[in-house]
Formats: C-alpha cells, structure tokens, sequence
C-alpha cells in the first residue's frame, strides 16, 4: 500500500477536486503548488550547500590555526580535570565501575575504555 496515487486513483482525485473547487481554482492551486515546491527545493539546496561549505573549510581552517601557532593541543592532563568529577562517578557507576579509592584522571580512564569496550565511543 502506496502514499502516493496511482492512475485511476488519479483521476478520480481530479474529478473530485474540479467538482469541489471548480475549474478556474484547479490553476491557482496548481501555480502556489508549483512555487511551494520551488521554495521548499531553494531552502534544501540552500542548507546542503551551508554544510557542504562548513564541512569543507572547518578543516582547513583549523590547519591554518595550527600554522599559526594559534590553536593549541589539549593535553590528556588538562582534558580530564576539565570534567566535572560528580559527571565521572555517576557515568562510572551507570558502567558497572566501581569509584572507591580512585583518583579522577583513574576513574575517566576507566569511563573512556569501558564506553570504548560497549561501543559507546
């Protein structure tokens, strides 16, 4: 079973439609049919072409930054006390991960392997 009509089916919902609106409506329906699905295909193009720029520049933007010395590496030290340690416990006990005794940098290092290992990451 279709969504879209099919020959008779076609007809048939023409038939109706001219009964209904009358023959002089059918063409302005038509015309702002037409331009609706003009604008609906300029807005998608539109978008696809706003990713396309974003995913092709973004990289070459962030090499010109490194050329630069602008854009710093972040070092593992730096990245794991950037996490909120309560986000860690609750993630690491949601994993099955016992949090007694560990230090922070330990518990995310456990996090990140034990979502590597379910395919989380």
């Amino acid at each position: 079973m279709g969504l879209f009509f099919q020959g008779d089916e076609l007809l048939i919902l023409f038939v109706i439609l001219v009964l209904i609106l009358g023959p002089s409506k059918i063409p302005q329906l038509a015309r702002g049919l037409g331009q609706a699905v003009r604008e609906f295909k300029k807005a998608s193009q539109g978008l696809y072409d706003e990713l396309e720029s974003s995913t092709t520049t973004r990289p070459a933007m962030i090499k010109e930054e490194r050329a630069r010395g602008e854009l710093k590496e972040v070092s593992k030290s730096s990245e794991s006390t950037s996490i909120d340690p309560e986000l860690v416990k609750k993630l690491a006990e949601k994993l099955g991960i016992s949090t007694d005794g560990k230090t922070q940098e330990e518990l995310t290092k456990e996090v990140v392997a034990k979502a590597k290992e379910k395919g989380l990451i």
